[in-house]
């Protein structure tokens, strides 16, 4: 059952003069008074937790609310841990780089991308090497044609001040994401 509010009302806090009542196997008990569902609480030992406070009358279960708060808890954290982070990385070039550089930048970027990593490659450009940028252009594209087997474009190059990037995902990352925004 999916209780909907972080802070739960439970025992002396409910102050309902009915409410419909849940035993701790889920099955209905009918709608009660207060009085008579603090009882059937305290005779079993657990707490009479109110779970839908919206609801006409509203709903309370009988439950352990130590033990539900210990179960939460776990199941947070477990969520945590199994969350993958996706970092993003950054490649510089210079529209000028020498074959072996590139190569070098190319296999740094594989690696990144073989570890769940995006990365974004940047080509900065000095001078007059603004009157140039369709070189830029042209270095990207080269760059992701050489990576294309372990991640593919996901951003367009885009020329940004005197920076031209684009961002390169990991291969099967890209398409899904996209289709669905």
């Amino acid at each position: 059952m999916v209780i909907s509010n972080k802070e739960l009302m439970i025992n002396e806090q409910i102050r309902d003069k009915e409410v419909r009542l849940v035993d701790t196997d889920g099955s209905q008990l009918g709608i009660v008074s207060i009085e008579e569902a603090m009882q059937k609480a305290n005779d079993r030992g657990v707490d009479l937790v109110k779970i839908a406070p919206q609801a006409k009358p509203p709903v309370c279960k009988i439950m352990d609310y130590g033990k539900y708060k210990f179960e939460l808890a776990k199941r947070d954290k477990e969520a945590r841990k199994n969350q993958k982070t996706v970092t993003l990385k950054e490649i510089r070039l210079s529209p000028s780089i020498d074959t072996h550089d590139f190569e070098t930048k190319v296999n740094h970027t594989i690696k990144f991308l073989k570890a769940g990593d995006k990365v974004k490659i940047t080509v900065r450009f000095r001078g007059r090497e603004m009157n140039h940028s369709s070189l830029g252009k042209v270095l990207l594209e080269r760059f992701a044609e050489a990576v294309s087997d372990a991640g593919t474009m996901e951003k367009e190059p885009k020329m940004e001040g005197r920076n031209m990037f684009m961002v390169i995902a990991a291969a099967g990352e890209k398409k899904a994401d996209k289709k669905q925004s």
